[in-house]
């Protein structure tokens, strides 16, 4: 293999003077490829916390705006148009927008290079979206890179990565001389007194009280003792608390009577200046809280310095401090702190012996060393795919989709359909004509209808449909009673003077669609006009779907008629009314509107999302997100597939919840919902989590049976204990058909927004 294969590199991650311990590894590890290597052309790619960023040095030709996912994205494009080689990512969760910092793999799967990855963290117990996170992204990495063996056990053991994917580097360090610590105390004013060093990011898990309590103890032995404590507070901490950390360590100083043997040096310090503050000290002291910490730059750094350390037993410390390298101590024991920095103080030639060893071994860990060890897996990443063909990101693998998304086939709805409407139902898949016609499943066409146009697909037959599902509602609008009727016979009989709350609302989503999307000249002023006679009822009704539907018809509305008052006024009510309903239900264990989980749910807290997504309700917002979350937990089987509430009994609170009748709607609503959740939020697993649902048609359910028909485009009525319900009426094939639109909508705004840029 030869350097000259890679003409490019990018780094990603944070990135000084950011101050964090990746900014800092980034930025070292830049300097050492760049200098290793002067003929690669080597750029950076920081994430942004805060929106006025920081004064990059020239290497930084890209920024990323943490929480913006869109930022990722065209991150993704800036690499590949500029001819990226590989991509050398640093993961560390903390650091990524989305839950886990999902938001990385949006830039993971655009990319046409091979990535490099290298993980800071490994947990062991991660939970789901840590766990979801690593996998992802280790599948969509050519290699990974961790800095113990530790951590390549844990990543085979734990999430599956195979063995023969993954490097392990040692954290790269400063190559620094041994020298005694004497010349360096003087400058920091601390000449011929025994010093102890701790250095980096203040937080609470660092321990560092610890360390205060075991100072009166060793001052009693060494009365010259100092302790220095180097680093500003983490400023994710400052942001949250203020200098309340820092200040309650001093305060606790103050209060041991050991302040004229404490330094604290508030401030974050380059490596030159870093490299002299450890020169000067006699001993390094780690006292960590967290045991499952499996790499410490400032241990790497210390160590490879050649000090003699005292640390508590993390991952790393275990690891590097092995066989005498260094002394462990338990957690939070200031006693036995206390008790070995004495006893290394005492023994000169145990603690010069402890330094010179710890020196030896540091010189495989140096920059210049771990530069040639990430170009290797650099280049033998780049080898592995090149026989592999690149391709831009669609919506499909933004969604991690298993197979492509159907063909359009509306044979079937066409089969349900005459000159006056919708047929309801079916037996198998010849329309029922004895059940006739309902404004729920003609408000459903129509509204089809109305996102198909928006695709451009406004073919003769879509626009006869979205005629004749109109004239239906025109029809079934009373106008004396200024309410939809619901029934009609077949021979053009209606059977009541006013239909349910619910078809109200599913009429006036409808029309406000057409309002909205309908690209037709005839259409968005019919529909605006019956809109307007349509919404004087809706504040009185009672049912919170009607509540909802009424919302999701207001807000396609306002796609058009943003400036009407009336429409505002009602939405704001209906979304009070939304809030108020969760506010007296809801519990810790059922976060619901209702105490029974029926029919429709996901529509629920989708409306909320929808209406604060327009008001900027950020209580609505708040209440929809969590109430879906919730419903898509209660919704997923333990095998990870989306099983919907069964219809025969529901789920009542505190009771068993009915596994079958398994309706179409329920994976409709729930595609909608989630994905008007990742447009709220920007946040990937919505998109995973309406994937899930509309993989219930495609067979991913608790039968493993497919409900859609590929030869037609209709879709069976249900999923039985046993069995599929072979018939295919029109509400559960509107329900899929909705769905697929709906998931082409999302790939067609993104592909907008790519073609926009």
């Amino acid at each position: 293999m030869h350097n000259s294969e890679i003409r490019k590199i990018a780094f990603v991650g944070d990135y000084l003077p950011r101050k964090c311990g990746i900014a800092t590894f980034t930025h070292d590890m830049y300097a050492s490829i760049a200098g290793q290597f002067p003929e690669v052309q080597c750029s950076v790619v920081p994430v942004n916390d805060r929106p006025e960023g920081y004064e990059y040095a020239p290497e930084v030709r890209f920024e990323i705006a943490e929480q913006d996912l869109d930022s990722y994205l065209r991150a993704a494009d800036f690499l590949n148009f500029a001819n990226t080689d590989v991509v050398s990512l640093q993961h560390e969760y903390g650091i990524y927008g989305g839950p886990a910092g999902s938001h990385i793999l949006g830039l993971l799967r655009d990319v046409r290079m091979p990535v490099v990855t290298t993980f800071h963290t490994v947990l062991r117990e991660p939970h789901l979206d840590q766990r979801r996170v690593l996998i992802q992204l280790a599948d969509l990495s050519a290699r990974v890179v961790v800095m113990t063996d530790r951590a390549g056990k844990f990543l085979q053991e734990i999430y599956g990565v195979p063995e023969a994917k993954i490097d392990v580097i040692a954290h790269g360090i400063p190559d620094t001389c041994f020298a005694a610590p004497g010349p360096y105390k003087e400058q920091f004013g601390v000449e011929g007194r025994p010093v102890a060093l701790t250095f980096g990011l203040l937080s609470p898990n660092k321990g560092i009280e610890h360390m205060l309590r075991a100072v009166p103890a060793i001052v009693e032995s060494f009365p010259d003792f100092v302790y220095i404590v180097l680093g500003a507070t983490h400023p994710d901490l400052v942001r949250q608390q203020g200098e309340r950390y820092r200040l309650s360590l001093e305060r606790l100083a103050r209060d041991l009577g050991i302040k004229n043997h404490v330094i604290f040096y508030n401030r974050f310090v380059e490596l030159d200046e870093l490299t002299e503050f450890i020169q000067a000290a006699d001993i390094y002291v780690t006292p960590y809280l967290n045991p499952a910490q499996i790499t410490s730059g400032t241990l790497a750094y210390a160590f490879g310095c050649g000090k003699a350390i005292v640390s508590t037993p993390y991952w790393h410390a275990e690891d590097l401090l092995a066989d005498g390298r260094g002394v462990l101590v338990p957690f939070a024991d200031p006693r036995s702190l206390a008790q070995e920095i004495c006893g290394l103080l005492a023994d000169d030639p145990r603690r010069l012996a402890m330094c010179h060893r710890a020196y030896e071994l540091g010189r495989e860990m140096v920059w210049g060393r771990s530069a040639q060890h990430y170009m290797e897996s650099f280049l033998r990443a780049r080898h592995g795919r090149q026989d592999r063909p690149f391709k831009p990101l669609t919506v499909r693998t933004l969604a991690e989709q298993q197979a492509e998304l159907p063909d359009w086939r509306l044979d079937h709805l066409e089969t349900l359909s005459d000159s006056t409407g919708v047929f309801q139902h079916a037996t198998y898949t010849i329309p029922n004509f004895e059940e006739g016609y309902c404004t729920d499943d003609n408000a459903r066409a129509l509204l089809l209808t109305a996102f198909l146009g928006e695709l451009g697909l406004d073919g003769p037959k879509i626009r006869r449909l979205a005629t004749t599902t109109a004239a239906f509602l025109q029809a079934a609008f009373n106008r004396e009673r200024g309410r939809f009727r619901n029934f009609m016979s077949f021979d053009r009989r209606w059977l009541e003077e006013i239909g349910s709350d619910d078809s109200h609302g599913r009429a006036l989503w409808a029309l406000g669609a057409c309002v909205g999307r309908s690209r037709r000249s005839d259409l968005p002023p019919w529909a605006a006009a019956h809109f307007e006679l349509a919404l004087t009822p809706v504040p009185e009704m009672t049912s919170p779907r009607a509540w909802a539907f009424s919302l999701l018809g207001i807000q396609e509305y306002f796609r058009r008629f943003s400036g009407d008052r009336r429409a505002g006024q009602v939405r704001d009510v209906l979304t009070a009314q939304l809030v108020g309903l969760y506010e007296q239900t809801a519990t810790p264990d059922w976060p619901w509107f209702e105490e029974i989980l029926s029919y429709d749910n996901a529509r629920l807290p989708h409306a909320l999302i929808a209406s604060a997504r327009d008001s900027g309700d950020a209580r609505a917002l708040e209440v929809g997100l969590e109430a879906l979350g919730w419903l898509v937990n209660v919704q997923r089987a333990p095998q990870g597939h989306f099983r919907a509430i069964g219809c025969h009994g529901f789920y009542r609170k505190g009771q068993e919840r009915a596994r079958f009748d398994q309706q179409a709607i329920e994976a409709n609503a729930t595609v909608a919902a989630c994905l008007e959740a990742y447009r709220a939020t920007k946040e990937l697993r919505w998109v995973d989590e309406a994937r899930s649902a509309f993989e219930w048609f495609l067979g991913r359910n608790d039968l493993g049976e497919e409900l859609y028909d590929p030869t037609t485009g209709g879709c069976c009525d249900g999923l039985q204990e046993d069995r599929l319900n072979r018939n295919q009426g029109a509400e559960s094939t509107l329900a899929f058909l909705l769905s697929l639109a709906e998931m082409h909508l999302l790939e067609s705004s993104l592909a907008g927004f790519r073609q926009a840029r």
